[in-house]
């Protein structure tokens, strides 16, 4: 399992406006690598890039060795990009396993996807608890659980987290960043784009700081946290 993503010189533009302006970075496989930044400064739009949602109008971006620029977003899934959007977003009048087995809509065999469901009850007992409930009258930290569960349900090689802590209390949001590291200690890629930098950091082994639709900074979590104007953005 790869799961290297490399993103050179993009540019994307909503109308004729370039809201990314020659963005270049490389998620290395097996790794933790956030994407910090402000609103407005081009997160969702280089995750929309990602997944073929808004094209890129100049660069490219490959994914594992594979040029994936121009793919429709389903072809992009099934090379092995997973992604949980920001605020979860679980289906709500669906159960936690129909919302789970919504994540292996492009597995054809019933034997794998069954496995895959087993696998994820075991990391989330939780949900294997409560399978037959409505996704919509759950907690957001159990509908965390299930978006996340959902990605994984297509055996993804990256997974792309958007604001995993949005609308969460500082409980939860400590359990699903543990959630996400042990994700990672299974072997799977995580590019994890975030604006709570403290708890961003502790598990990220690279990240970048992303600031009006270009790359400011980079380097590893101890890098950035020593550099003062990331400081100053960020840590007040």
């Amino acid at each position: 399992m790869s799961g290297t993503l490399e993103i050179e010189g993009v540019f994307t533009a909503y109308d004729k406006a370039d809201v990314l302006q020659g963005v270049s970075l490389k998620v290395d496989p097996g790794r933790i690598t956030c994407l910090l930044g402000s609103n407005g400064s081009g997160k969702t739009t280089l995750v929309r890039s990602i997944l073929g949602l808004t094209l890129a109008r100049v660069g490219r971006i490959v994914f594992d060795g594979s040029d994936i620029t121009r793919l429709p977003t389903h072809k992009i899934i099934a090379a092995g990009i997973a992604c949980i959007p920001e605020g979860r977003k679980v289906f709500p009048k669906l159960t936690v396993e129909e919302n789970l087995r919504v994540g292996a809509y492009q597995e054809r065999s019933d034997k794998v996807s069954a496995a895959r469901l087993d696998e994820i009850m075991q990391i989330f007992p939780r949900l294997s608890e409560r399978r037959t409930q409505l996704a919509g009258t759950m907690s957001g930290g159990e509908q965390a659980m299930v978006s996340i569960g959902r990605g994984l349900m297509c055996a993804p090689k990256l997974l792309l987290i958007d604001e995993p802590s949005l609308g969460l209390s500082p409980r939860l949001v400590k359990e699903n960043f543990n959630i996400i590291r042990s994700i990672n200690e299974r072997g799977i890629t995580v590019l994890l784009v975030e604006q709570n930098v403290h708890q961003t950091l502790a598990i990220s082994h690279y990240g970048f700081v992303l600031s009006k639709g270009r790359v400011a900074a980079s380097g590893t979590p101890t890098e950035l946290a020593a550099r003062q104007d990331v400081r100053d953005a960020y840590f007040g």
